[in-house]
């Protein structure tokens, strides 16, 4: 897959998953299930955990996407995106920079907090799927604003 199919089409449909998340529509856990490989990996400082994609990973997502809803997040967005293939043309690295709107509960003001990802893509079988990413320090990020 071009990193321009990528961007104009995979990752639009992410970041749209996020949309649908904050306003709770059904489907998303699906969703987010169907973007990730069978297992997948993340990085971040926590440590580096490993999962399974299945009905406990959709279960944990709309966990998940919950307690965005109930810190404020308003928004998701992608503000910028760079996709390179590996040289083995199944694979590609896409860094996302996230854009995030919230509204903090207790005081009711607006907050915006911008952060990147780095996602790992397989293209086996001819649909790409995360395997893998690297992730910011979340909680640290929503200590520092004040939203946990």
């Amino acid at each position: 897959m071009k990193p321009a199919t990528l961007r104009e089409t995979f990752f639009k449909r992410y970041a749209a998953t996020y949309a649908r998340a904050l306003a709770d529509k059904p489907g998303v856990a699906e969703a987010v299930s169907g973007a990730l490989a069978d297992y997948f990996v993340e990085s971040s400082p926590a440590g580096v955990h490993g999962g399974k994609n299945g009905l406990v990973f959709r279960v944990m997502a709309k966990r998940g996407y919950a307690r965005y809803r109930k810190i404020g997040v308003q928004s998701m967005d992608i503000s910028r995106l760079d996709v390179t293939p590996l040289k083995d043309g199944q694979h590609a690295m896409a860094q996302v920079r996230w854009d995030s709107r919230t509204v903090r509960k207790t005081d009711g003001r607006f907050v915006r907090i911008v952060f990147e990802h780095t996602y790992f893509l397989t293209l086996v079988g001819g649909k790409p799927r995360i395997f893998a990413y690297v992730a910011t320090d979340e909680e640290a990020i929503l200590k520092r604003h004040g939203l946990i």
